[in-house]
């Protein structure tokens, strides 16, 4: 949740692609630089130097890239992962950082988080699939998925990437959400 000297609601960003320029960093970094006041949001680093999940590594001494993805999500407000698609789904990247955020089962740093997905890709799809598979990871790691709050591109121009217009209205949305709660926590 928010720190208590630092009022503004926190994003951490999760790219699912690791070229340094690629699209879809392109955009977690504009929207980094656009957010709205109120609002940090923090583009996840490392997820290149995340082993693979592995159950046997995953304990009470996990590796320190781990340790730290699993740190700076747990603090943050919101989820968002902007990512490309690959072959029809999910970059693998992404996945292992949904699977280790996963756990501890059942208190992993995803749970109840607001998350949501965004991206650019050149298929005709627009990562239709990519962003299908993340919300599904995410919502299965106990993340509280926002399903209505899609944003894709499939062209792959300048425009979308130099007009804040495109992709900053999503963050305000996303701000925005209030989590879901079970109901039986709402009835408590």
């Amino acid at each position: 949740m928010t720190d208590q000297t630092d009022p503004r609601t926190r994003v951490v960003v999760l790219v699912g692609s690791l070229r340094a320029d690629s699209y879809n960093r392109r955009i977690a970094e504009r929207l980094q630089a656009e957010a709205p006041s109120g609002v940090a949001v923090e583009i996840a680093t490392g997820l290149a130097d995340l082993p693979f999940y592995n159950e046997e590594i995953d304990g009470e001494d996990v590796p320190a890239p781990v340790r730290d993805l699993r740190a700076l999500v747990g603090g943050a407000d919101r989820v968002l992962a902007v990512t490309p698609e690959y072959n029809g789904t999910m970059p693998a990247v992404l996945n292992n950082a949904i699977d280790w955020l996963s756990r501890p089962y059942g208190v992993g740093a995803l749970k109840n988080k607001p998350f949501a997905v965004v991206g650019a890709t050149p298929t005709p799809y627009g990562g239709k699939w990519s962003h299908e598979d993340a919300r599904r990871s995410a919502t299965i790691a106990g993340a509280d998925v926002i399903p209505d709050l899609v944003l894709s591109h499939s062209t792959l121009d300048a425009d979308v990437f130099e007009d804040a217009e495109a992709f900053g209205p999503f963050l305000g949305a996303l701000v925005s959400l209030v989590a879901h709660q079970p109901a039986a926590e709402v009835a408590a």
